[in-house]
């Protein structure tokens, strides 16, 4: 999900297909890598997501090219268009953009501006707006991010990361795992707010435990951030990807025990595992 240097090259997707998140014009799933010929192979790519049923790129002049299911609006174009296999551009994304992240049925992505801007659905209030879905992108407005530009952002399914230049790091959407890593459950409350219609509506909040993070990922319900050089997690934990030796969900970024001493380098998190790379020291035993 990680963007990669600007260069020429070849995507290649693979595996379930049913809305054409695959990229190459066509809806059938794939066991093997192909070339996703769908429009994709004359552009630069430098950064990649996928969601729940649809993928997104950014072009190496930093337009977003989506595909996939458009069922809830997360593709970023006509509402009319229900999905699509060959990529299209989000038009109204009219700055260019830094980075990109899909989650189960929205997306989000940051601009060299500073801004965010997301769409799709909005069950878990995580689009901070009251409409149950957004077709279109729709500015954050950046008072909950004290004015300041954001760098990148990250996203699981129903969850929203974004960091800004300063380094501060800001959550919000779901929380039932404690995937938002928010200390103040007060505080975390009292950014939620309900409509009318019965639709919360969740806005960003600082973690200030993650300040200075200098890498984020979000698997479905969980999270890792490298913090000076350490592991920390955060989240849903049932299946122990949280890497305290434990199975209980952890509201608060935390230093993963038996990575504490060791550097980071890079991170990643799938639905409901973690993998990281770390240097260790030429004393250390690498099979430890």
């Amino acid at each position: 999900m990680e963007g990669a240097q600007l260069s020429k090259c070849v995507l290649y997707t693979w595996g379930a297909n049913s809305y054409g998140q695959l990229g190459q014009g066509n809806t059938e799933d794939q066991a093997e890598p192909r070339r996703a010929d769908g429009g994709l192979q004359a552009e630069q790519i430098r950064c990649i997501t996928g969601g729940g049923g649809h993928s997104a790129v950014i072009t190496g002049d930093g337009r977003v090219l989506a595909f996939g299911s458009n069922a809830f609006g997360q593709l970023g174009v006509s509402p009319r268009i229900t999905h699509s296999a060959e990529p299209l551009h989000v038009k109204t994304l009219d700055e260019p953009v830094t980075s990109v992240a899909a989650g189960l049925r929205h997306a989000l992505a940051s601009t060299v501006e500073g801004d965010v801007f997301f769409w799709g659905s909005n069950k878990h209030g995580q689009l901070v707006s009251e409409s149950l879905f957004l077709p279109l992108p729709v500015a954050l407005d950046r008072s909950p991010l004290r004015g300041e530009r954001v760098t990148d952002v990250h996203s699981g399914w129903t969850h929203l990361v974004a960091r800004t230049e300063s380094g501060r790091v800001f959550t919000w959407g779901r929380a039932n795992y404690g995937q938002l890593g928010q200390t103040n459950q007060s505080t975390e409350k009292e950014s939620d707010v309900s409509t009318s219609f019965g639709q919360s509506i969740s806005r960003p909040v600082e973690v200030k435990a993650l300040f200075g993070a200098t890498q984020i990922a979000c698997g479905s319900e969980h999270n890792l951030a490298v913090v000076g050089g350490r592991i920390y997690s955060w989240g849903w934990n049932e299946h122990g990807m949280c890497g305290d030796g434990s199975l209980c969900d952890i509201t608060q970024p935390q230093p993963i025990p038996r990575l504490r001493d060791t550097p980071a380098l890079l991170i990643g998190c799938g639905s409901g595992h973690s993998i990281a790379l770390c240097s260790l020291k030429s004393n250390e035993d690498s099979a430890s």
